[in-house]
């Protein structure tokens, strides 16, 4: 796993929950610019899956594969579905619901990180 990476996409990922999360407290749903916040951290894990199965195929070897894998299809899920929810739910829980995702992003970025050393 790229260490840099995944720092930028973690700072990112939390750049967006506290964003979300403004909006929600001031009553607002979510908008646009949360979908940007959101697809740019999307396309930080793409990387971030692209360059782990890389190294995979490279040799490397996660310690427990099984979990590895099924953190980075949940990795790749979460942000998208949260996204689909807030679209479904415009008031100030949909921008609550892409907080929540974005939060959930960095913890899954460390266990990544945890399952593949």
């Amino acid at each position: 796993m790229n260490g840099a990476l995944a720092t930028v996409v973690t700072v990112a990922a939390l750049v967006l929950a506290a964003g979300a999360a403004l909006t929600a407290v001031l009553d607002r749903p979510a908008g646009r610019l949360h979908e940007a916040g959101a697809a740019l951290v999307e396309a930080g894990l793409l990387a971030l899956a692209v360059l782990a199965i890389v190294d995979i195929a490279g040799g490397g070897r996660p310690a427990e594969p099984g979990t590895f894998a099924g953190y980075l299809i949940t990795t790749l899920a979460v942000l998208p579905t949260a996204v689909v929810l807030a679209r479904m739910e415009p008031t100030r829980w949909g921008s609550a619901i892409v907080a929540g995702g974005a939060l959930v992003v960095p913890v899954l970025i460390l266990r990544l990180q945890q399952v593949y050393a």
